[in-house]
């Protein structure tokens, strides 16, 4: 539960680093953006910092092999250390489906929150079915289940069902986040 004391007179609030996680299909960029806004934090989305080879193999229904994903995971370490540096916070959307993935990120990030979102194999099938413009296929929705490592215990986050429109998780999103005085 968000901390509510308010913070001693001369130090603001930051906000947290926040990896919005979770399976193609469960909003992670729709959530993420909105928490984002209602944190002041910048925003980014994990998919841009891809390289053109990895989304052109992802689009022809190739899941990506650790060795391939890992120099992507540590630019997004990067982009989250970089926030947490500048007292900024920042909420990333980006799959880290597996606790390995997390842990290169917590690496870079010690204080990241890892917000996982969830929902039933239909609803996400649905919702992938439903968009266009986005290089992930469908095809890839039972990989991505399978690969999925579900929040450990003694990993600093929160997991949310996405069931509902993504204003309502991204203000559940915003209750379930630690706050702490800045520096």
């Amino acid at each position: 539960m968000a901390d509510a004391t308010p913070a001693p007179p001369g130090r603001a609030r930051r906000a947290p680093c926040v990896v919005v996680l979770g399976v193609s299909g469960t909003g992670k960029t729709t959530v993420a953006r909105l928490l984002a806004e209602r944190l002041a934090a910048p925003f980014a989305d994990a998919d841009d910092f891809h390289r053109p080879a990895d989304i052109a193999r992802m689009a022809a229904g190739v899941p990506l092999d650790d060795a391939v994903r890992r120099p992507w995971l540590e630019t997004v370490g990067r982009w989250l250390h970089e926030r947490e540096e500048a007292g900024t916070g920042g909420v990333i959307a980006c799959s880290a489906l597996k606790r390995r993935y997390r842990d290169v990120l917590r690496a870079a990030c010690p204080g990241a929150f890892f917000l996982h979102l969830t929902a039933g194999h239909d609803l996400l099938a649905e919702r992938i079915g439903r968009r266009s413009g986005h290089f992930m296929p469908g095809s890839l929705l039972d990989s991505q289940l399978a690969t999925l490592e579900p929040l450990e215990p003694d990993e600093r986050g929160a997991t949310l069902y996405v069931g509902q429109p993504p204003e309502l998780v991204a203000d559940a999103a915003a209750d379930v986040l630690p706050r702490a005085p800045g520096g």
